[in-house]
């Protein structure tokens, strides 16, 4: 194609396949380093403070440098008749445990069927498992009440812990599914586990890597699994598109070396660019500034870069010394039915009808893409709450019998920091109680019975205002927006002191504004630097512009299945999970960035051989015929593992899991099959070599000649 683009792999494959040992000893090295820092250096993990966006985070700010936080609690919980007994031991008991603060009296529930201790802690998880130990005891003792206890850190941890659980069930899974689908892509056990081991070591590098990195980012909860996820999709990947090529060589006669020189001339082209490209959209997650984003996006970025090195180097490597024996041991069905089913022929009876009436197979493919669309116009997000959580957890159905309870701790809430000098003190105090009179007069805030708070030096009051409605109410931020907008000004503006509105509901409105006011952002960002991608590899504006068109499709097609399966609960009952009513906020951005990166592994392989026979002198008909039909069957087997990969996570208990697996597996089926097999073949036959412009290829003179079909290649 005459990209630069090209050397690099030629180059890299050269030096690999001339020097193989030093190459495969050389990336072993380099993941055992890689390892070995995960163990030497501790990861730095996200604190609620790098998550402070807006008027909320600056509210939290004051809170905390005065002291005002509260502290880390655990709440014990008896129920059944006659619990005084065991309350007052527990509160006994509890008293005596090092670690703990404050011990309040026991608290009756409304209807007086429960009572409750609040514990204080001191320091933080060790603490909480020291009261977890005498709540056991005391229920064990009291074999006819129900005791149990939650709080932020048991939650947190019991979170954790499930999470763990989950990530290591999907590994446990996704591996032996990755490599079942390799043996039947290749009906042979060495050539099936090269991409599964190369993924698999790409994910342990990185894991390794990101611990160092984390003192720079710090690392976010979610992106342990991002890394697997998004790792296995692009490392089998890169070694399906290098290692297809190169059998396919060896078929026509090639030698090994001649046949991993021209591999990397090709598929090592394209890996780079659409390793590129997955890196770029990536990046857009930079854009919205968030912790969890920017650890996400330096987690997908590194995890890509490595299987991209790993592909063109160490990979080449293990091809040429391993040779022919690549395809050793044969499972003879598997071998068999490979070679039977022969290049693209399933594709190459689907792709006819396409290429004969581009123009209705646009239409009509496009009406399907257009319906599965239509409902993410009416998506709703909001942050995860407590009824987001997996049911099974012991703690979450605590707090929920906690709430039940003892309403007081019901609904959302939010909170006004005030900071002035501590003469002021007094006039702040009047002040916010006259706020607080304000607030509840409207019918729109519950007083939180706790008063004005104020930190030690005077200089920092605080009010809790409590709301009558759950959390993911459609009124609470408008009454964000009217505490903030009237209520406070109102109050606080003569005392010419700092002022602010925090708290859950509000933390929640400032995450949305900032996620609203740059979602158009990063849309523009992804969009404008993949199509600047495509415009420079292949030299063509309008496949810059239709790739960019296909990719809004596919996204649009995968928000319409989040929402109807998540929001209106389609299928809820398959999946296990209860419809919270909503998509969780961070998904739609993420799944956007990921789905347009990864999808550019498919349109740039297929783009790719395209084009390889445009240059051959092939008519544009034929040559999109011939490359997608060439091209069909890796396509396939990459689909297939990513999709099977991100099905896996559908399965876990945790619902954020279960939301990008669905979203990416639907929006990769959808991309792999209907956009990457009908839309882009009709759209490149209707436009013709029209598409190709400005420097449309032009055909070498004389009559072309088909290459014969190899061997084998795997469909």
């Amino acid at each position: 194609m005459g990209n630069p683009l090209t050397a690099v792999p030629m180059r890299a494959a050269r030096w690999s396949a001339e020097h193989p040992w030093r190459a495969i000893l050389a990336w072993i090295a380099f993941v055992a380093v890689a390892v070995g820092l995960a163990i030497a250096v501790p990861t730095t993990e996200t604190t609620d403070a790098d998550y402070r966006v807006g008027e909320s985070g600056r509210a939290d700010a004051m809170v905390a440098e005065a002291g005002l936080t509260p502290p880390d609690t655990e709440n014990i919980l008896v129920e059944g008749a006659h619990g005084e007994q065991a309350a007052a031991e527990l509160v006994a008991k509890a008293k005596a445990v090092a670690g703990v603060a404050h011990v309040s009296d026991p608290q009756p529930s409304r209807n007086g069927t429960a009572l409750l201790v609040a514990v204080e802690l001191e320091h933080g998880v060790e603490d909480a498992d020291a009261v977890q130990a005498v709540t056991t005891e005391v229920a064990g003792e009291h074999p006819d009440l129900t005791i149990r206890e939650a709080g932020d850190l048991s939650i947190d941890a019991a979170i954790n812990d499930r999470v763990s659980e989950d990530l290591g069930s999907a590994e446990t899974i996704s591996l032996p599914i990755t490599l079942v689908l390799m043996l039947l892509a290749f009906g042979a056990l060495i050539a099936a586990g090269i991409p599964v081991l190369l993924a698999a070591t790409s994910v342990a590098a990185t894991l390794g890597l990101m611990a160092p990195l984390s003192h720079l980012v710090p690392a976010d909860l979610t992106v342990s699994s991002m890394i697997v996820l998004i790792g296995m999709a692009v490392g089998v990947d890169y070694s399906l598109f290098y290692l297809k090529r190169e059998r396919e060589e060896r078929a026509k006669g090639r030698t090994t070396l001649e046949a991993v020189e021209i591999a990397a001339q090709t598929s090592g082209h394209s890996i780079l660019v659409s390793g590129g490209a997955v890196i770029a959209s990536m990046a857009g997650l930079f854009v919205v500034g968030d912790a969890t984003f920017n650890s996400l996006a330096i987690g997908s970025i590194l995890v890509v870069a490595v299987a991209v090195l790993g592909s063109i180097t160490v990979l080449p490597a293990l091809l040429v010394k391993l040779g022919r024996w690549s395809d050793r041991p044969r499972v003879p069905l598997l071998w068999r039915l490979n070679r039977r089913i022969g290049r693209g022929g399933i594709s190459r009876r689907l792709l006819g009808p396409v290429v004969r009436h581009p123009a209705a197979a646009l239409a009509l493919s496009s009406l399907l893409v257009v319906g599965l669309a239509i409902p993410a116009f009416g998506m709703k997000t909001h942050s995860g709450t407590l009824d987001t959580l997996p049911q099974s957890i012991p703690e979450v159905q605590t707090v929920k019998a906690i709430s039940a309870g003892f309403p007081a701790d019901e609904g959302a809430n939010a909170s006004v920091v005030v900071r002035a000098g501590a003469s002021e003190q007094a006039r702040v105090r009047a002040a916010l109680e006259q706020l607080t009179r304000n607030a509840v007069g409207t019918g729109t805030f519950v007083a939180s019975g706790q008063g004005v708070q104020v930190s030690d030096d005077g200089t920092t009051s605080m009010i809790l205002l409590g709301m009558p409605y759950d959390e993911t109410d459609a009124r609470v931020p408008a009454a964000i927006h009217e505490l903030r907008g009237e209520l406070v000004p109102a109050a606080l503006d003569d005392l010419h002191a700092d002022h602010a509105v925090g708290g859950g509901a509000a933390e929640e409105v400032d995450f949305m504004k900032q996620q609203e006011g740059r979602l158009a952002l990063v849309i523009g960002f992804v969009l404008l630097l993949t199509m600047l991608i495509m415009a420079v590899t292949f030299r063509s504006i309008p496949l810059a512009i239709v790739s960019t068109v296909l990719n809004l499709a596919s996204v649009g097609a995968a928000f319409g299945v989040l929402t109807l399966v998540f929001q209106h609960g389609w299928g809820s009952g398959m999946l296990d999970f209860t419809s919270p009513g909503f998509v969780i906020d961070w998904l739609p951005l993420f799944v956007l960035v990921v789905l347009v990166g990864l999808s550019m592994d498919y349109h740039v392989f297929v783009l790719s051989r395209v084009r390889e026979h445009l240059d051959r002198g092939l008519p544009t008909r034929l040559a999109v015929e011939r490359g997608i039909t060439d091209t069909a069957g890796v396509v396939t087997s990459a689909a297939a593992v990513m999709v099977s990969v991100f099905a896996i996570f559908a399965t876990l208990s945790m619902i954020e899991m279960k939301m990008m697996g669905v979203g990416l597996a639907a929006a990769i089926l959808l991309d792999a099959t209907l956009v990457r097999l009908v839309m882009l073949p009709a759209i490149l036959v209707l436009l013709g070599d029209r598409v190709w412009w400005p420097l449309r290829p032009r055909a070498p003179r004389g009559d072309v000649v088909a290459e014969p079909e190899p061997a084998y290649a795997g469909s």
